[in-house]
């Protein structure tokens, strides 16, 4: 088995490969403070893995991460950097401030997809990484998450709440909790379908993917076709992982 892992803004990600299945997915907080070794340990116990690749939006952790990895494995662990080889050519981005993770979700669509790719990430951020038929990776975009514009809302206004995302009973709220939602709801898929029909005039017609946490409650209201996949990062992970394989 495979460990691989997406160190997030919010969660650490574990997620163990038996080729291409998904066998397990496991979580913990995204908390330097952890001892990150015993964490790794008491989660994963009596799981047997051949090695652990992983990709981190958050440096602090990737070390701490990593040497729990190489400590449960007794192997070392494949970090997924700019000095990697991913199939993906980057040459005409700025590579300085870029997440792996958008690097990886793109290899994984180009594994299981048709290109030209429009992949939304919907996490923390909400992100976009656009890769096409050669697999140049063209730019994309970043966007606040659902939570993060709902918790800018509540903080910033003295009578909107707090709130907790579920899925819109209806097109218009009937009240603020409501109203809020589903704002931040169809707010995302109207970004995503004017994004998508911009892009398409562009580079003609996208395979659009989307994976992440908020995906399942923002693909419903789309009225565009769309592929989807909540375990696309750790897909892209063990691409990356066999690419390295002699």
């Amino acid at each position: 088995m495979l460990l691989t892992v997406d160190i997030g803004n919010t969660t650490v990600a574990i997620a163990g490969l038996r080729g291409e299945e998904v066998a397990f997915v496991k979580k913990l907080p995204s908390d330097p403070a952890l001892d990150w070794t015993a964490a790794l340990k008491g989660l994963l116990e009596g799981v047997e893995a051949q090695g652990a690749v992983l990709s981190s939006v958050v440096p602090a952790l990737t070390g701490p991460v990593g040497e729990g990895l190489k400590a449960l494995t007794g192997k070392p662990v494949l970090v997924v950097d700019k000095s990697t080889d991913t199939g993906l050519d980057l040459r005409g981005y700025d590579t300085a401030n870029l997440g792996m993770d958008r690097v990886v979700d793109c290899v994984a669509a180009l594994a299981r997809y048709n290109p030209p790719a429009a992949v939304f990430d919907m996490g923390t951020a909400t992100t976009l990484s656009v890769v096409d038929r050669g697999g140049v990776f063209r730019g994309g975009m970043i966007l606040p998450g659902l939570a993060l514009g709902l918790e800018a809302l509540s903080a910033r206004a003295a009578q909107l709440p707090p709130i907790t995302l579920s899925a819109p009973q209806g097109l218009l709220g009937t009240d603020t909790v409501s109203c809020m939602g589903y704002g931040a709801l169809y707010g995302a898929a109207g970004a995503i379908e004017g994004i998508v029909a911009r892009l398409e005039q562009e580079l003609g017609p996208l395979t659009v993917v989307l994976t992440g946490g908020n995906s399942t409650l923002v693909r419903p209201l789309l009225r565009i076709s769309t592929a989807w996949e909540p375990h696309l990062t750790f897909l892209g992970l063990g691409e990356i992982w066999r690419r390295r394989q002699p």
